[in-house]
Order: C-alpha cells, then sequence, then structure tokens
C-alpha cells in the first residue's frame, strides 16, 4: 500500500452537507517526540491516539494560542499528555507504572479524567473536564463534545506501533447546526466514515481516504496544515520555575544538592542551576520583593 504523505492536517467540508471534517495523519514528528523515550508500546499508542485527537481539536475548537489535552487517573497510566498550539507545534509525555499492560482507557487510567486547557494569545484561559468513561480516547472525546460543546461529534484514531516506526492518524466529523437537514447530512457521513479501516487512515493519502469515504458528496479540501515536534523549552523558561520558589528555598537545595537540576518531562534535557544561576535570577526579576527573602549578599 502506497504510503501517504505524512504530518499533514487536513480540514475539508461538503458542498450539500452541513457538516466538516478533519483528517490528521503524522509519522515524522511522532517518532521525533519520542525518541529519547523508553516508553511501553501501550503507552505509545495512547499517546499516538492522543497526538492525533489533540490536533484535531486544535483546529475544531478555532482559537490562536495553546492547547494542552491531558489524561490522568490513579491507574498503571498515571498521567499522558500531549501539548501543542494552532501552528500545530506538538510535544507529548506520560507517566505510568512498570506493570503497565495493554487495556482500554478505563483500564489503564483507573478512576480518572481528561482534561483539555485552552490559553489563547488574548482571552481568558478556558478549561474544560471530561469523564473517561468510555472505553476508547476516540469516545471520550465524542462524550466531551456532546456534554460541553453540545455538537454532535464523531472521532477516529488509529496508531500502529512497530520497532521501526510509529505513525497515528485521526478523522473527525462534526454537525453544522444551520439546518434541520443537518442532523440526516452527519448520519449519512458517519455512516460512510465508519467503513474506513485503520490500516487506510494510516496509510492511505488524504485525497485517496476522502475519494474512497466520500466519492459522491463533494468534499472541499483546504490546504493542508504541517504538523510539527517542538518541544519548546529552554533554559529562560526552567528559570521562570525556579522564581516560583522563595529565594532561601532554592539556596537550599543548591546547598543540599549542589545544584537545582530540572529536566524537561518532553524532551528530556537536563537544566542546571548553581548558586551563582540561583543568585543572578533572583537578581535580574523583581522576584525578590514577591518572594520576601532575604539579602542575597
Amino acid at each position: 500500500m502506497t504510503t501517504a504523505n505524512q504530518d499533514l492536517l487536513h480540514r475539508y467540508i461538503f458542498e450539500q452537507r452541513h457538516v466538516r471534517g478533519e483528517l490528521v495523519q503524522v509519522t515524522d514528528s511522532f517518532n521525533e517526540m519520542l525518541k529519547n523515550h523508553n516508553y511501553p508500546d501501550v503507552v505509545e499508542r495512547v499517546l499516538g491516539e492522543l497526538l492525533a485527537a489533540t490536533s484535531l481539536l486544535t483546529a475544531t475548537l478555532k482559537f490562536e494560542g495553546d492547547i494542552s489535552v491531558q489524561i490522568q487517573g490513579d491507574g498503571a497510566l498515571n498521567y499522558a499528555v500531549v501539548n501543542g498550539n494552532h501552528k500545530q507545534e506538538m510535544r507529548a509525555a506520560a507517566k505510568f507504572s512498570d506493570d503497565i499492560k495493554d487495556g482500554t482507557i478505563p483500564e489503564l487510567i483507573g478512576s480518572g479524567f481528561m482534561v483539555i486547557t485552552i490559553s489563547p494569545d488574548d482571552g481568558e484561559r478556558y478549561q474544560g473536564v471530561a469523564e473517561l468513561s468510555k472505553d476508547s480516547l476516540a469516545e471520550c472525546i465524542e462524550n466531551y463534545f456532546e456534554t460541553s460543546e453540545q455538537l454532535k461529534t464523531r472521532v477516529w484514531l488509529a496508531t500502529e506501533v512497530t520497532e521501526q516506526s510509529r505513525k497515528a492518524a485521526g478523522m473527525l466529523l462534526q454537525i453544522l447546526p444551520v439546518e434541520e437537514s443537518a442532523v440526516d447530512d452527519f448520519t449519512h457521513l458517519e455512516a460512510l466514515t465508519n467503513t474506513i479501516t485503520d490500516d487506510e487512515l494510516l496509510n492511505l493519502p488524504a485525497k485517496q481516504v476522502l475519494t474512497r469515504l466520500y466519492h459522491e458528496d463533494n468534499p472541499v479540501l483546504f490546504e493542508p496544515q504541517p504538523v510539527t515536534y517542538k518541544c519548546g523549552c529552554s533554559r529562560e523558561k526552567t528559570g521562570e520555575a525556579i522564581l516560583k520558589l522563595t529565594y532561601d528555598d532554592a539556596l537550599d537545595l543548591v546547598a543540599e544538592r549542589g545544584n537545582i537540576e530540572i529536566i524537561c518531562q518532553f524532551c528530556l534535557t537536563q537544566y542546571l542551576f548553581d548558586e551563582i544561576d540561583v543568585k543572578t535570577l533572583f537578581q535580574g526579576t523583581n522576584g525578590l520583593e514577591n518572594q520576601n527573602p532575604t539579602s542575597i549578599n
């Protein structure tokens, strides 16, 4: 089967149907964001689904800024998160127990929930919370839209994890509530999309997928948007985390350990701050006044 042109998000509408759609396929960026980690296959599959879902949500929720889609609970998969933005720049991380085994989302997460956080460049931060009561992540996303957005939405997610490569893909259909006929339109397109296989979704080029599913419904495909891996961590941002401590607490950590070590959970880059670094951080901000520290001299 021909390999698709990966790492692209496609948006489309239908000329005669009151429904919008999206299709995302990610390979290179998915492999890049996981290359420094030693995640079990089951964790990589969940992160792949979460990556595809986050890309779809970023396009669906229509904002400019940052997004975080996080699932967490008391199960073997304690925590999995994908951070991204409207530019489709993504990064991922997870925490899990050594005894983790494959299973449904509730079996992996245990008692937990999904948190979708949107931080727009302009405007107020928004956070939505949904239960992880459905078997699959796709169903949990659909439940979120049904309860929070009141918009009928269907999501299809697929991942492939092998020793050679990892692939993630997803599709989304969402009703446009403008006409009574929109419900019938959605039902029709939903039935067609249900025929897609994971193999087709992961490996066929996007245009071929849309032709295969909707050749009689005239989907109008917009210019695709690249999906890329970008961690975005830096020594400067890491220093901002240290400034959340009091000056005395920061110096106590240096005295106890020799330095403050912070490792980025996404790319595993190590940042070290010694006593001089800590003093420079606090002297370079108004943090001293805010933290009420003792003299740094």
